[in-house]
């Protein structure tokens, strides 16, 4: 049997623990299986920004090619994170935090950019409550098949 805590709740309506969770984590899914699509995406067509700006010189030097085709091969690590984010969340939700953590030691290392470093940290410890969230057991987030 499970017990249901409930939280106070600012509406008349109390709302399961378990549920709030729940609405996190599928928050978190859906942000996490979106944006690194999307930026993976741009790295193709760069309406966004032009990405070559964010590579760290020494990170040019050692990765074979361009920075453009360096640009492309990100890309596609960014499309297949948020497709696994999409698939298997619990898996998915740390290799984002891992790939963020590299950018942010890219950007750190640049000198530059110390505010876009700052936003990846926000969202790398974003990525890994989603992780945590869907490999949580005492959570009941969603169904099993969720917490893959």
């Amino acid at each position: 049997m499970t017990h249901l805590r409930f939280l106070a709740s600012s509406s008349t309506t109390p709302v399961a623990a378990n549920d709030r969770a729940h609405q996190a984590f599928l928050l978190l899914r859906t942000v996490f299986t979106v944006a690194p699509i999307l930026f993976g995406l741009d790295k193709f067509f760069g309406l966004l920004t032009d990405w070559e700006q964010y590579l760290a010189p020494w990170i040019n030097d050692i990765v074979p090619g361009d920075a453009h085709q360096a640009m492309l091969a990100v890309g596609v690590v960014e499309i297949l994170a948020g497709i696994l984010v999409a698939i298997r969340p619990a898996i998915g939700g740390y290799v984002v935090a891992a790939w963020l953590l590299g950018i942010i030691v890219n950007l750190v290392t640049m000198g530059e950019y110390f505010d876009v470093a700052l936003r990846d940290f926000g969202l790398l410890v974003g990525a890994l409550a989603l992780a945590r969230l869907a490999s949580s057991t005492t959570a009941h987030v969603g169904t099993s098949e969720d917490a893959r």
